[in-house]
Parts: structure tokens; sequence; C-alpha cells
């Protein structure tokens, strides 16, 4: 395993749960459940809650497709988020493009830049990789500060939801939900497919002994290199529909501190586990949500309980089920 990885300290549970006939049942059974999840909820919560714990979640499934799988840790994925955040919001605002262009545009434009970030940063592993995804997400970060199209401190502010295929107007909250329900749905099967495919087996074991994998004739940089691509490509994806649902584009999406945001949601759901980081995005945009009445302290209890998960269940609280029922989540 990669000095990245094992600096979390925590093997992932996929490493270690074996894999089978019952555990792709069991799996089936859990998409089910997602997708009933999915259709009931928005009676029960509030949608726009909802929308950003989806859009959230698939951020948390793109950056444990990288660290969980891959073994590289990003500092720098608010990059891709944001940049793709900026790109939608100008190009549905300025532009006029209907919500599904501009979605594609942001999402391509976050697939450009990890494939040039990722190009750099690969050259160099462990915390070093870590670092130089973090200065270049800096250098993101100021570029949008400085730049006149994402409106600089004020961001990009009331950005059209428009009309679907310039047909189906989003301007209702549950018309837009079930648009993101199917986008996070759909990332989340692409997810699962590429970690279940022969490139999925690499990946795994590249991460776990890169040396040997190497003396095998797999050309590791390059695997590398296309999870990294993914992972971007679908963290913009979840930047580009969080700027039609909120129709605000700004510098929070870039800020370090969504970097570490994401890194959070992953540890706590469980890193290395398909559907962890769902349940962390969930425990994480909860509490900001519904703690909100207490101000900058809820960045402090959101550490406290970063703390009781590391001290508590390493494996993430996803992970702590799959090891208990044996079973891969």
């Amino acid at each position: 395993m990669s000095s990245a990885a094992a600096s979390t300290d925590a093997t992932p549970i996929a490493a270690v749960m074996p894999e089978g006939r019952d555990a792709k049942t069991f799996h089936r059974l859990v998409f089910v459940i997602i997708a009933v999840l999915l259709a009931v909820l928005p009676f029960l919560l509030y949608p726009v809650f909802l929308m950003k714990v989806l859009c959230f979640a698939l951020f948390a499934l793109a950056f444990n497709l990288l660290l969980g799988y891959g073994g590289l840790l990003s500092f720098g994925h608010a990059a891709y988020f944001g940049m793709a955040s900026y790109v939608t919001a100008y190009a549905a605002k300025v532009w006029g493009l209907t919500p599904e262009l501009a979605i594609l545009g942001g999402t391509l434009v976050a697939a450009l830049l990890g494939l040039v970030f990722g190009a750099l940063a690969i050259r160099r592993q462990g915390i070093y990789f870590s670092m130089i995804t973090l200065a270049l997400a800096q250098m993101v970060f100021f570029f949008s500060l400085q730049a006149k199209f994402t409106g600089g401190e004020d961001g990009i502010q009331a950005v059209p939801r428009g009309n679907l295929f310039g047909v189906i107007s989003l301007a209702d909250d549950r018309v837009l939900y079930a648009l993101v329900a199917v986008i996070f749905f759909l990332g989340l099967l692409l997810i699962y497919r590429i970690i279940h495919s022969p490139f999925g087996q690499v990946l795994k074991a590249i991460r776990d002994n890169e040396p040997r994998a190497i003396s095998l004739g797999y050309r590791a940089n390059q695997y590398k290199l296309a999870v990294f691509v993914l992972s971007t490509t679908l963290a913009g994806l979840a930047g580009s529909t969080k700027a039609i649902v909120f129709q605000l584009a700004s510098l929070t999406d870039v800020h370090w501190s969504m970097s570490g945001e994401v890194v959070l949601m992953t540890l706590v759901g469980g890193m290395g586990t398909v559907f962890g980081p769902i349940l962390g995005s969930f425990v994480i945009i909860a509490m900001e949500n519904y703690l909100a009445q207490f101000g900058a302290w809820v960045t402090i209890i959101q550490g406290f309980v970063f703390v009781i998960c590391v001290l508590v269940f390493r494996e993430g609280i996803l992970g702590l089920v799959a090891r208990t029922l044996r079973r891969p989540l």
C-alpha cells in the first residue's frame, strides 16, 4: 500500500473482505434500498437539503475512488469541484445554455484540469503527491479570486436553473431533485462498475503493492493518471450539479477547506467501501445544517466527531458495519 493511503492509519475494508456471488447479490439489494430511499425521502425531508447531500455524496464517492481504491491522497479536490461549478454557472447564466449542457461543460473542464494536474502530480508519491495537489488547488483558488468571469469574492449568483433539454422546467425543487437523484445514482453505478472491473482490480493491486504490480507488467503511472482523471471528472459532475441546485458558484467551492471536508466525509463513512462516503456525507451535511445555530462551533463539533471516529472505528461507520456483518459494503 502506498504511504498516502497508509497515512490514514486504516486498511480499506475492501482490501480484506472477500467478494463473491453472495456479495454481488447483497450489493444489488443495497442498490434497490438506495433507489427506494431516493424516491421516498423527498416526501419526508426538505428536497434542497437532500440535493446538497447527494451532490456532496457524489463528490465523496469520487474522492474515495482515488483514495480508497487508488491509494492516492489528494488535498486539492476542491479545485475540480469548484472550477466545474464556476464553468457551469457561467455557461448557464451568461451563455444561456440549458442545464444539461452547462453541467456537461463544467464536467469536461474538470476532466481536462484533472488530466493536466494529474500528469504533474503522479510523478511523485506519498506526501509529496498530496502537497503537489494542494499547491495546484491553491493556484486554482487564486485564479478564481482574480479572474473576471468568476465574479471574485461575490461569485456567480442568481444562476438560472433553466429547462432540462429546453422542455422540463427545473424551477420546482422536486423536479430538480429527480434530476439530481438520477445523476447521483448513475454516478454511483459507474463508480461501482469501475471498482469491480479488471481496471479496478489492477488499481487495488497497485495500491497494495506497486512494485509487484510493475513487475507483472502493469504501467502503474498510467493507471494512476486514469483513476485521477475519473475521480476529478466525477468531482466536477458533483460541483456542476451543485451550482444548478443552489444557483451559486463561489470561492467556498474552491477553498482548501472544501478539500478537507471531502476527506472528512470519506473517512467518517468508510474509506475503501463502496457506499461509506454516502453515509459520511449525510452525517457531515446534517451536522452543518441542523447544528448551524452553534455558529463557528460547528467546525469544532465536526472535529470532535472526526476524532471519535478515528479512535473508535478507524474503518469508518460503514466499514465497521461491513466487518461486523462480514459483507463488503
